[in-house]
């Protein structure tokens, strides 16, 4: 399974098939630059020929009996586990990722799978209801959705991915998938190798290694799909929104956040502290629930930013394969530049660092600015890195409103000590999470994941997804003659 050299193929109709394009792109560690693997890109020819199988395995897939298909939600979960140690390797060698969120990644992702096995009965559940006309049977179906566009980001490429390809093919629908390429082997082939080792039918799934400049618009145009799913930046959300929306597709998008992490007049500080320090440097700020502004009382501003700054000098960095590492690299260079471009706007503005990081390779060490403005371009920003910003609120109210003064909606966090008050402002927060006395980075199988505003639309977790990824049918089933007006 290390032999990453052969892993340089996509996955279409059961058959590993190397990509067609005369264009390779490099798969690169980004810790320390070396080559992981080289891949031929697949073309449009290829990703046509992807979407026809799909269609065409998704019928018989559809008449599976629900048997076989929790068979192969089950071995394709016993492949990751049986595969454990290489995949966490392959996480922190592919995403930079440390030994911490390797696990927790392969972990969420075998959750996925597992909760999607509960997922199969759905589709053999009927619903009765009432009828006002007499000798009317309302009977109500779920059904396969088709075809599922999948497209996942760099940051959590297993686990992101997984949330979308486990329910689909749980409930019958077929999926044509592209990581993205940066991390497209956690994010794509060792999926496909779960789901072959499982028996999964030829077809069902089927991973491309490919990028944009080389497919366009033909993951969103394809008319075989029904759905496309889409986990990534808020501005390509939108226009997958409007392509999807010019052809009545449906749309599963999460996007960006610029989550609040809000400290009331009764929190405990430590606590609050700790919880900030891990939702704000966990995978080097690059996950979408991150803690983006950290708005803390004036009751506990100055003990909160000297605890918290003291905290964050201390956090290991360097290689991720290094199980004390916490800050390992951004996922490349670009990345990094545009997080250090972010830092010295910031400077320019006028904005207070009161802690100073610093560059190395691709590792940055934490940023810390304090007293943010909430309007200001650095607290309106998605960081995507080791950059923390904190602000101060005269008082719990403003804090919340200071919360929402955003365009995005995604997670969110409160700490206090009264937790029915924060439960009460938790529902004032516009997003689609907010988690009392804990961090902003949660997730779980069995919750409605999702955001609000520019944060995206729909919702993951079982049963909300089961919605999203099948279509609802009315049959009525008239018994007795029925006499018309006419």
């Amino acid at each position: 399974m290390t032999s990453f050299e052969q892993w340089n193929r996509s996955f279409i109709n059961g058959e590993w098939t190397e990509g067609k394009s005369g264009r390779t792109y490099d798969n690169i560690n980004p810790f320390d630059g070396s080559l992981i693997a080289s891949i031929r890109l697949a073309t449009k020819e290829q990703l046509a020929d992807a979407f026809l199988t799909a269609e065409q395995a998704q019928k018989e897939w559809a008449k599976t009996p629900a048997a076989t298909k929790k068979a192969v939600l089950r071995k394709a979960a016993d492949y990751l586990r049986a595969h454990r140690s290489e995949i966490v390797d392959l996480i922190a060698r592919e995403t930079g990722g440390s030994m911490i969120k390797a696990n927790v990644e392969l972990d969420l992702s075998i959750g996925l799978v597992e909760e999607a096995v509960q997922m199969v009965d759905e589709l053999t559940k009927v619903k009765e209801l009432p009828s006002e006309i007499e000798g009317k049977i309302n009977r109500v179906y779920r059904l396969p959705l088709g075809v599922i566009t999948s497209i996942s980001p760099f940051n959590f490429p297993l686990n992101l991915s997984m949330r979308t390809i486990a329910p689909a093919i749980a409930l019958g629908n077929s999926v044509v998938h592209k990581p993205d390429i940066q991390t497209c082997f956690t994010g794509g082939v060792v999926i496909a190798k779960a789901f072959e080792h499982a028996g999964l039918p030829d077809g069902v799934l089927n991973v491309l290694l490919t990028d944009i400049d080389e497919i366009g618009d033909e993951m969103l145009t394809n008319p075989h799909s029904a759905l496309i799913s889409f986990t990534g930046s808020t501005e390509v959300g939108k226009h997958i929104g409007a392509v999807a929306g010019g052809m009545l597709k449906r749309v599963a998008l999460e996007l960006g956040g610029n989550n609040p992490f809000v400290v009331l007049a009764d929190a405990n500080v430590d606590r609050a502290v700790d919880a900030a320090i891990f939702g704000k440097f966990i995978h080097q700020g690059q996950i979408c629930m991150i803690i983006n502004r950290i708005i803390v009382h004036e009751r506990h501003y100055d003990e909160f930013i000297e605890k918290f700054v003291a905290r964050a000098k201390e956090l290991p960095c360097g290689d991720p394969r290094d199980p004390k590492t916490i800050i390992g690299p951004l996922i490349n260079e670009k990345q990094v530049e545009k997080a250090l471009a972010i830092i010295e706007e910031a400077k320019r503005e006028g904005a207070k660092v009161a802690l100073e990081g610093k560059r190395v390779g691709n590792v940055l060490t934490p940023t810390v600015f304090i007293d943010v403005d909430n309007r200001s371009k650095l607290a309106q920003t998605e960081l995507f890195a080791p950059i923390a910003t904190i602000m101060k609120a005269r008082s719990d109210e403003e804090a919340i409103a200071m919360a929402n003064d955003t365009e995005y909606g995604l997670s969110s966090a409160i700490f206090t000590e009264d937790v029915t008050e924060g439960e009460q402002l938790a529902l004032r927060i516009e997003s689609g999470m907010t988690h009392i006395n804990d961090q902003t980075v949660n997730d779980s199988p069995t919750v409605p994941f999702g955001g609000t505003k520019a944060s995206g639309v729909g919702r993951f977790g079982n049963p909300w997804v089961v919605d999203e990824f099948t279509i609802t049918k009315w049959v009525s089933i008239q018994t007795v003659y029925r006499r018309y007006p006419f």
